[in-house]
């Protein structure tokens, strides 16, 4: 095991690297304190070499208690929008900035959290190696906590979303996450962006 301390996640990096072996590592990471009130680590799933990742903010109540990311309302609105893009759901590699699910109890309810900027870093060492094991041409960036942790703390998705951004050997093309579509006042108009933002990032993958 790759052991630092001060790095949150890189103590519990494995020496092995193939998408098997951090999947397993993460599953004991405690490289923040959100390990503690989660069910289990929530990492990324899809095929190794997938011309596409997809990169959210953190898992939700249901990714939580199920395991696998992007299961809830917002995977519903994710799977339709990468339908209409022209994106095949399985052909692409899903993940998040952060691999736990931060929550506020609220009696029998676990109210969504937003992760601290020390836990989106925290978490980083396995978002770093998930993007060195696939190597994607497009990684589509979920919302700003996502831009966050891939584009730093300038990017302003308002700003630049839809645009390919230079991201290590690939393109990031930022959006809002599809669960800013379900609390959008206009929901329909939130959802016809979204997509659009998904179409420039399959024209981007075509270059």
């Amino acid at each position: 095991m790759v052991k630092d301390g001060n790095n949150g996640a890189a103590e519990f990096l494995p020496d092995r690297r193939d998408l098997g072996s951090p999947r397993s590592a993460a599953a004991r990471c405690e490289g923040c304190d959100l390990y503690a009130a989660a069910t289990q680590t929530v990492f990324g799933e899809g095929p190794e070499q997938a011309r596409f990742m997809l990169v959210g903010e953190q898992p939700g109540d249901r990714e939580d208690r199920e395991g696998h990311p992007f299961v809830g309302p917002a995977g519903r609105v994710l799977d339709r929008g990468l339908e209409e893009a022209g994106i095949e759901r399985d052909a692409v590699y899903l993940t998040n900035a952060v691999k736990h699910f931060s929550f506020i109890p609220r009696g029998k309810r676990r109210i969504h959290q937003r992760p601290t900027v020390a836990e989106i870093e925290a978490c980083r060492p396995w978002l770093g190696a998930e993007l060195a094991l696939v190597r994607p041409k497009v990684v589509v960036v979920l919302g700003a906590t996502a831009a966050r942790s891939l584009l730093g703390r300038e990017f302003r998705l308002t700003r630049h979303r839809g645009e390919p951004v230079p991201l290590g050997d690939a393109l990031a093309v930022a959006t809002i996450h599809p669960s800013a579509v379900l609390r959008a006042p206009d929901s329909d108009a939130a959802y016809a962006g979204f997509v659009s933002d998904l179409k420039a990032a399959t024209r981007v993958s075509e270059r």
